[in-house]
């Protein structure tokens, strides 16, 4: 029974997009590690890294989650199950990175303020689309393969969309001396490593 094998494993495939959202606020940045940074902007980092951690791994779950989905033959309504648990999940995630961002204030640098305001909003945006994304999977219809398939279709492609749009403001908050300050947090880099194993279990399989 084909159908909806191959459009989870275009989901599957877009979903690495939102790992890689991580990456950017784990600060996997390059890091020419300066000694002289600010105290304010180490505790500032810590804080932040230590939220982003566990909600790190629970998008790392969430996109393993619909992985194995493409791997078994599942049935429309596991799929369907699997994909909506994992939105909530994401969705959940991102909100409460963003509460995070919100809680530690601005960090130490110029235009401080305004770089972790435009993070916080896109966070948000971020966990808006994705509730949005549980929304349309849930009223798709698992009694039809064929419109299964379709409308999953459809959920990969705004998902892809999501993947690629959505980090020019975490980027931006965590350029330069933030991102330095994060690549030093033990809690970043487990959230990175968390996101890069989910990001390359995650990697779209060549369509042969």
């Amino acid at each position: 029974m084909e159908g909806t094998n191959p459009v989870n494993k275009k989901l599957t495939a877009a979903l690495s997009g939102g790992a890689v959202l991580v990456l950017a606020l784990s600060g996997c940045s390059s890091s020419n590690s300066n000694s002289a940074t600010d105290d304010k902007l180490s505790s500032w980092a810590k804080q932040v890294c230590d939220a982003v951690q566990p909600q790190a791994k629970k998008i790392a779950d969430a996109s393993t989650a619909i992985q194995k989905e493409t791997s078994d033959n599942s049935a429309p309504e596991q799929v369907q199950k699997t994909d909506s648990q994992a939105f909530q999940a994401m969705s959940d995630a991102y909100q409460a990175i963003g509460a995070a961002v919100e809680r530690a204030g601005a960090p130490n640098v110029a235009d401080g303020a305004t770089k972790q305001k435009n993070a916080v909003k896109e966070l948000n945006g971020i966990s808006t689309a994705y509730a949005g994304l549980k929304k349309q999977v849930d009223g798709l219809d698992t009694k039809d393969q064929a419109k299964f398939a379709d409308g999953l279709k459809g959920i990969a492609t705004q998902l892809d969309k999501l993947s690629k749009s959505g980090n020019d403001a975490l980027r931006q908050l965590e350029a330069g001396d933030v991102g330095k300050a994060m690549t030093r947090q033990e809690s970043c880099k487990s959230a990175s490593a968390s996101a890069s194993t989910s990001a390359s279990a995650s990697a779209p399989a060549t369509s042969g």
